[in-house]
């Protein structure tokens, strides 16, 4: 197939939160077990005294020099130098014992100390109910205590165990919440902010918009070219035809094979007209659905064609169409330019995303300057899709289209 480099990706999916590679795209790492969280619930709360004694022994001195004009950018790089040690140690208890990756970049100074500031708030509170919780233990052990003794009446049991269970349960909502705002702390000084990202966003929109635009306008070309070199030519030389039948001194015979030959240029151009039709958007994706228009696209393609189609639920209009013309610009290139004898197609659903493979086994070796790939990037990219495009010199091409549903 031509048209597009080999390994070639488009936009990759939005993952987990808080997790990110070196370029700053999210990725999903596997969460850690249960207890190794705990253990670093409990190693949060012991750093966050070490940030309290920070800044007590260290930014309470430094306070008046940080006023003064002449002593502040000293004092600043000193208060900045024992925060970053401090952040660091908060970055590697998040990799080690929550299992976040963060980009390998440089944090700026006041994020530093704002995510210090307010990673030893929340630690220190997050102490505090962790003790709330070992003390209602204690309180719960004592009261099975009392109860094995036949010193506690019914009526104060169930008193105490429902006070007990709405204090748990307060408890443990508090205790889940400052993990989140950890977690959510720590992305927002180790990871992409949140203003990074909305503008990350928006560049990729603005990309796939442009993009969208030039493979509208290179389609409206091509269709012309389509237009103007095919179905033009063909009636023009039916009009020729016509008109050299009209003219008169012509036997029966010669005037009735112009008229076959004439047949069979319209039935021709008819059928040209449909390919271009059917390149433009095909009726069947509204009439029968995805499977029977990529019916379509098999019985139109010269070279033989394996489907494996299994889809668990309908899909969207958009993600038919862009689906559709994945397998039809990929079996068309496939059958100019690959040399291939068997192609195999499947379209499948994992989850919330449909996977549609094609592969050839021609002779590979795809280009990157080729238009038609080009188009199929942009059009799966508008729908937060990814492209990838395999194609190692003597083959086989595989093209495989992401595209989610959700």
């Amino acid at each position: 197939m031509q048209g597009d480099s080999a390994d070639t990706t488009t936009r990759p999916f939005p993952t987990a939160p808080g997790t990110a590679l070196p370029g700053g795209e999210p990725t999903a790492t596997p969460t850690p077990a249960l207890p190794l969280r705990a253990a670093g619930v409990l190693l949060g709360c012991l750093t966050a005294l070490l940030g309290l004694l920070y800044f007590v022994v260290v930014s309470t001195p430094l306070g008046p020099l940080l006023l003064w004009p002449r002593t502040r950018r000293r004092a600043f790089v000193v208060l900045i130098a024992g925060g970053r040690r401090l952040t660091a140690l908060e970055r590697w208890r998040r990799s080690v014992f929550f299992g976040d990756v963060f980009p390998a970049r440089p944090v700026p100074d006041q994020r530093v100390l704002r995510y210090l500031a307010a990673r030893t708030y929340a630690g220190l509170i997050t102490g505090v109910v962790l003790g709330l919780l070992a003390f209602g233990a204690v309180l719960a052990g004592l009261l099975v205590a009392s109860l094995v003794r036949g010193t506690l009446g019914w009526g104060n049991l169930v008193t105490q165990v429902l006070l007990g269970g709405v204090l748990l349960f307060l408890d443990m909502q508090g205790l889940f919440s400052l993990q989140a705002l950890d977690a959510r702390l720590a992305r927002e000084c180790f990871g992409p902010s949140e203003r990074e990202l909305m503008q990350q966003r928006i560049d990729e929109l603005a990309t796939s918009r442009a993009a969208v635009l030039q493979a509208v306008d290179t389609e409206r070309r091509r269709i012309e070219r389509d237009l103007h070199d095919g179905v033009q030519q063909r009636l023009v030389a039916l009009a020729m035809l016509l008109g050299r039948a009209r003219r008169g001194g012509r036997t029966p015979e010669q005037a009735r094979s112009l008229l076959e030959q004439a047949h069979k240029e319209s039935q021709d151009v008819l059928t040209e007209l449909r390919e271009v039709a059917w390149r433009v958007y095909p009726t069947a994706l509204d009439n029968l659905g995805l499977q029977e228009a990529l019916a379509g696209v098999s019985e139109r393609c010269s070279i033989p064609i394996r489907t494996d189609f299994a889809l668990a639920e309908p899909l969207p209009a958009s993600v038919e169409t862009a689906a559709y013309f994945v397998v039809s610009e990929s079996v068309t290139n496939a059958a100019k330019h690959s040399a291939a004898t068997e192609i195999q197609v499947s379209v499948r659903t994992h989850g919330p995303v449909l996977v549609i493979r094609v592969e050839d086994n021609g002779v590979g070796g795809a280009k990157p300057e080729g238009s038609g790939l080009t188009g199929l990037r942009s059009r799966v990219g508008a729908l937060d899709g990814r492209l990838h495009v395999h194609s190692p010199s003597g083959g086989p091409t595989t093209i495989t289209a992401e595209l989610p549903c959700a």
